[in-house]
């Protein structure tokens, strides 16, 4: 996201207006609206024992929120503002003593924020900040019930950013019925389109030649003595595991990344890739979004 726009977006919401954004992932948006809600944090009273988070961020991934999380962290921490991930798919009660202890920024994914809300772990009494991130991901994925119900517990003089990569009937509806006197930005299309600054190559093949052509094309890359971080895409969690063994007979570290995989599992996997351990990466659309690509040199399809 280029850095006007980016500056132009923050004053909106400091302006405290409600925001409708629209954008592709990767552009940029995380810290337009953490610095905003840093700002609103510290123009609030303290929060006290048995307050609930100032701000909430609602994401549809673990990866995602876990992202998210470190953005908020990495600039909210020099002001002392803590900031909670509660994620689904680990275990729940190392997050709810998290949550017990207090804070200001609560990033969640939309069940497990409701699993604690009906348990009274946490509540929404003090939020007046509320971020709705990939918004159409999170309804594709089921979670429009969720989200009602948890904008229906927070207070009526509450700012609500809602970010999505599309601008569909039901994310109209819900911005609607949520979101008086918003306004809207648009960074590019309103439509999904292919990024024009990534160069697209599309290999015609019979589907019994697939195999031996990533092989090749590996080759090549790593012939390049430059293969940087490469993802490789796949529809189905069985054909991603059979590719990262393919993958790592050469000798190749590679890794396979899908839903079956264990929390602690998948944040190793992601935590080797950025690190460098490993440089390969096999994986359904568990990983499409929330992963860093900033430096990802190749994605297969």
């Amino acid at each position: 996201m280029p850095m006007p726009l980016k500056t132009k977006i923050i004053f909106v919401f400091i302006s405290g207006y409600n925001l409708v954004g629209i954008a592709q992932t990767g552009s940029g948006k995380t810290l337009a609206y953490i610095l905003p809600a840093i700002i609103h944090i510290n123009n609030q009273p303290n929060i006290k024992p048995g307050d609930g988070p100032i701000a909430v961020i609602l994401a549809p991934t673990r990866e995602l929120a876990a992202q998210i999380q470190q953005v908020a962290i990495d600039f909210g921490s020099s002001t002392h503002i803590r900031t909670v991930c509660t994620v689904g798919g680990v275990d729940k009660r190392p997050q709810e003593l998290e949550l017990m202890k207090g804070c200001e920024i609560l990033v969640a994914t939309p069940g497990r924020l409701i699993d604690f809300l009906l348990t009274d772990v946490t509540n929404m009494r003090r939020c007046t900040y509320l971020v709705l991130d990939e918004a159409d991901r999170m309804l594709d994925m089921g979670f429009e019930l969720q989200i009602r119900g948890i904008i229906s517990q927070i207070r009526p003089d509450k700012q609500i950013l809602m970010w999505s990569a599309t601008w569909p009937l039901e994310i109209r509806r819900l911005a609607e019925d949520f979101l008086t006197d918003y306004i809207q930005v648009n960074i590019g299309s309103l439509e999904l389109s292919a990024n024009h600054n990534i160069k697209q190559f599309v290999h015609v093949c019979q589907e019994n030649e697939k195999s031996s052509k990533l092989q090749l094309l590996l080759r090549q890359i790593y012939q390049a003595n430059n293969p940087g971080k490469i993802l490789i895409f796949v529809s189905k969690k069985k054909r991603a595991d059979m590719i990262s063994k393919y993958i790592n007979n050469f000798g190749v570290q590679c890794d396979s990344l899908h839903g079956d995989k264990a929390q602690v599992q998948r944040t190793r996997i992601l935590d080797d890739f950025r690190s460098g351990r490993s440089n390969i990466i096999v994986a359904t659309d568990v990983a499409a979004r929330g992963l860093g690509k900033k430096k990802i040199y190749k994605v297969f399809q």
